[in-house]
């Protein structure tokens, strides 16, 4: 008989734990303490409470949970002395097909890791989507993992083991999703169009981009929706109300990418919405609004080194002059998009008249590790974050490195080293500021020669603009006061300056009742990225959920991921919200 999650609530106790004996290896306390919390609205809260035993126990609970599992593809995995549910995962993996040399590394590895951290390593073979990592990508993500701290990495043991158990949950209770393997199916078939052979580039109307455009409008086609793509490559469907009088509710995101970057970055915010309106389509469910889905198709700056493209034009914020900025081959932006079948004179007709939106959400992964660190597997925005960004060029004395003494140098290069550390000083006090020096050089250095120049980058960020621009004004005036002291001759560039662009509350609201009917406390988190969302700001209000990203929140990186699970609790979250929409008071 199906176990069900009505029954997990009203069973006593100690069938509650013999129930779910077999989710957390050997470890019955965790169902135990669990137990007390019910009832659980949902099988998203029944996760997150076992998950939060687990990481609110002690060390000692902790480790002995993770000595508990055995070594992949161990002698015991061999010699078949498994548990039931862990013989079938390692199996699905093809751990108890190894080759003889495959074995021979995973045992080096596995006594190695043992050694450094003292206790086994974890790993969720199923992997995101469920359906399994290579035996390859198994022993890749061991040697990755190796580099880590101690501390890290029994975190990421614990949340591995939150991803086992939340797999054989959905077993147990046979819980299938109806969003979330298909938005990680979708997002495979597009990371397999790449300007590179090696990783993932999908720059501005390469042929990569191009490919990825027309099968976002083929997707949005058998969703039910009127689809085109519009004079600046962005993907646009609307699924229609059958209300003479709506209006239209936007969601979206981008759809390229940076070089070698990941493959949830963007596009989980088109995707996952296709996948929604798809399934209300085939329920012949109509909304009282339009809902328009926007994959913009450029918001990286990867090729002509301008951001927001697609979200600006509509707007009406397009800066026509830039269709003459050119690559780095020296095509121009107004040749590329000419050569991809786009009549740049359309650009204008693009802008959408605000007094027909009614608002936009954007669901975006996280690109950071706070719902990681948190256990939680989506969140809501509050603001995306402003940033300043400044080039220094610093001008000192190039002399030689062994006559000239230390008390007579200017030395550019060291003018820098005492700018970066004060920058980040500055810029580390828990709140939502930061602060990055993410280029610098000295040119034609040479090891025997006292830098006489240098030149750095400057990026200061924050959820609101006062703490940011107080931040900025401390870090210039101790620039000068650094490069005065050291006779450094200094000029300071501003590159961009934009504002934060806060989350508007009463959207917040309604995706804060979304997430709580999932089943899920409603958390609130800072952006540090900049999104979509703040170019659509300057129209009309805006929101965002972020959803968790694993690999310690890894971003703009091939490693950047999430699971079908979350990706299938932000789906849900989103339809709800939806369903439940009030226009602004």
């Amino acid at each position: 008989m199906t176990t069900t999650l009505d029954h997990l609530n009203h069973c006593t106790a100690a069938e509650f734990v013999q129930i779910l004996h077999g989710i957390y290896e050997h470890s019955p306390w965790i169902p135990e303490r669990a137990a007390a919390q019910r009832p659980f609205a949902s099988i998203h809260a029944l996760k997150l409470a076992l998950q939060t035993v687990v990481s609110s126990a002690t060390e000692a609970e902790q480790l002995g949970l993770i000595r508990a599992h055995p070594e992949l593809a161990g002698k015991a995995a061999i010699a078949g002395e498994l548990t039931r549910e862990s013989t079938g995962e390692q199996a699905k993996a093809g751990l108890i097909n190894c080759s003889p040399e495959e074995f021979a590394t995973l045992h080096q590895l596995n006594a190695d890791y043992n050694s450094k951290f003292g206790f086994p390593f974890i790993l969720a073979v199923k992997g995101p989507d469920g359906k399994g990592f290579t035996r390859q990508a198994i022993i890749a993500t061991f040697q990755r993992r190796f580099k880590n701290q101690r501390a890290d990495e029994l975190a990421e043991c614990l949340r591995q083991i939150g991803r086992i158990a939340e797999l054989r949950l959905n077993d147990l209770l046979e819980h299938s999703l109806q969003f979330g393997n298909t938005i990680m199916a979708w997002s495979e078939t597009l990371a397999a169009w790449s300007d590179d052979e090696d990783g993932l580039t999908c720059a501005y109307m390469t042929d990569a981009h191009q490919k990825t455009a027309a099968q976002l409008a083929s997707w949005m086609r058998e969703a039910g929706m009127q689809v085109h793509i519009d004079a600046v490559g962005n993907v646009v469907g609307r699924y229609l109300s059958d209300q003479a009088d709506a209006k239209t509710l936007l969601t979206g995101s981008h759809y390229d990418t940076v070089c070698n970057g990941g493959k949830y970055d963007g596009r989980e915010g088109i995707l996952l919405p296709i996948a929604i309106v798809r399934h209300l389509h085939e329920r012949n469910e109509k909304l009282p609004f339009h809902v328009e889905i926007i994959g913009f198709s450029e918001e990286e700056g990867v090729r002509f080194k301008s951001t927001f493209l697609g979200s600006n034009a509509i707007t009406g914020q397009f800066d026509l002059s830039l269709l003459d900025k050119t690559d780095a081959d020296g095509v121009s932006m107004r040749a590329a998009l000419q050569a991809a079948g786009h009549d740049v004179s359309q650009i204008p007709a693009i802008a959408r008249d605000p007094a027909q939106i009614l608002g936009y959400v954007e669901v975006h992964i996280e690109q950071g590790p706070v719902l990681l660190g948190r256990d939680l597997p989506a969140g809501i925005v509050t603001s995306i974050a402003g940033s300043c960004r400044y080039q220094v060029q610093l001008r000192g004395v190039a002399s030689h490195a062994g006559t000239t003494p230390m008390s007579m140098r200017k030395d550019a290069a060291a003018a820098a080293a005492e700018i970066i550390l004060y920058v980040e000083q500055r810029c580390d006090n828990g709140t939502s500021l930061v602060g990055t020096v993410g280029q610098l050089q000295v040119p034609h250095g040479s090891v025997n020669v006292i830098p006489g120049s240098c030149n750095l980058s400057l990026d200061i960020r924050a959820a609101d603009d006062a703490t940011r621009d107080a931040a900025v004004s401390d870090i210039l005036a101790k620039i000068e006061t650094i490069c005065q002291r050291r006779n450094i001759e200094v000029k300071v560039i501003k590159a961009v300056s934009a504002p934060a662009a806060p989350c508007a509350p009463w959207l917040m609201q309604q995706l804060a009742a979304a997430t709580q009917r999932a089943g899920l406390p409603a958390f609130e988190l800072p952006s540090g990225a900049g999104h979509d969302a703040m170019a659509i700001a300057k129209m009309t209000d805006v929101a965002m959920l972020f959803t968790r990203c694993g690999n310690g929140g890894i971003s703009h990186n091939p490693l950047e991921t999430m699971t079908a699970d979350d990706a299938e609790i932000s789906a849900q979250i989103l339809l709800d919200f939806l369903r439940n929409f009030k226009r602004k008071p």
